[in-house]
């Protein structure tokens, strides 16, 4: 009766997680909010401000100080090149960029199997009167880059492009299918998806596109861990094919190394966002 008991507890249990877990609209904004506040900007002015209101109380002092002295020193290591790119590369090197390979060359086996490429959106502005290219954000463009290269080298491969759009403008990826007009990919070899709001939407997506057909998926390598993940999750045989690098160690120590600069913040933001999207995706069992 024991035993039977604690396994219908532990499956209400499971299905209760379930259904809290996939709540899909309720889920993608928590995560959206909670996510924000524990980059590393928002939760070092986070610990600034508070500290220094707590400044003014003499039972608080104390803690203020050390919120204050915590948010500052929080804020100097991740807007340092060192700690950075410390972050970041381990999930670049996760997976190995695709070689320079030659057009009408040999290709690696599994690359060559694919019949499509898959280019994750990355954002875009919507200043009027830019080419799409232009409009594309650093690490679109640098996604739909490589998406290219390949589909020069797969002449038989379809291109699939993702990302939804704001309200009152076209979708990001309608930007990127524009970006790859005019970069020479033939509008016939080009599949949109403007619908998926997220990483799990577009692996969803893609493998309702493409059945049990291989894809090269290309996106930004500190992206690369979390997205092969949920793509495998969603069912979808992947060839990894990394791009838009951030951390790019120099191969010996530099003491332009030790400097802090915006670019370093914005690398610590990506590495920390991609740890938490990963134990996000670990939690929900997605991987």
């Amino acid at each position: 009766m024991g035993r039977n008991f604690r396994r219908s507890s532990k499956n209400a249990l499971g299905f209760g997680m379930t259904k809290l877990f996939d709540a899909p609209m309720s889920l993608f904004w928590l995560k959206k909010f909670v996510s924000f506040w524990m980059m590393p900007l928002p939760f070092c002015l986070t610990l600034l401000v508070v500290g220094a209101a707590y400044l003014f109380s003499p039972r608080l002092q104390k803690l203020g100080r050390r919120l204050v002295v915590m948010g500052a020193l929080l804020f100097l290591l991740f807007s340092n090149k060192l700690v950075s790119t410390w972050l970041a590369q381990p999930l670049e090197e996760r997976y190995s960029a695709m070689p320079e390979l030659r057009v009408g060359g040999p290709l690696p086996g599994r690359l060559a199997a694919c019949h499509y490429i898959v280019v994750l959106g990355g954002g875009h502005g919507n200043a009027s009167g830019l080419p799409a290219t232009t409009k594309l954000s650093t690490s679109a463009l640098g996604r739909l880059v490589e998406g290219v290269r390949l589909a020069r080298l797969l002449p038989g491969a379809r291109l699939i492009v993702s990302g939804p759009a704001e309200p009152g403008y076209p979708s990001h990826a309608s930007i990127l299918r524009e970006s790859a007009l005019s970069l020479g990919i033939d509008a016939g070899r080009i599949v949109m998806i403007d619908t998926a709001r997220d990483t799990e939407d577009e692996s969803r997506a893609v493998k309702a596109i493409v059945g049990d057909e291989p894809v090269a998926l290309v996106t930004s390598a500190w992206h690369m861990p979390r997205a092969a993940a949920l793509f495998r999750g969603a069912g979808v045989e992947i060839v990894a094919c990394p791009a838009d690098y951030m951390a790019k160690p120099a191969g010996r120590f530099q003491w332009s190394s030790l400097s802090w600069d915006s670019e370093s913040l914005d690398r610590s933001t990506m590495a920390i966002r991609e740890l938490i999207g990963q134990v996000w995706v670990s939690i929900r069992g997605k991987d």
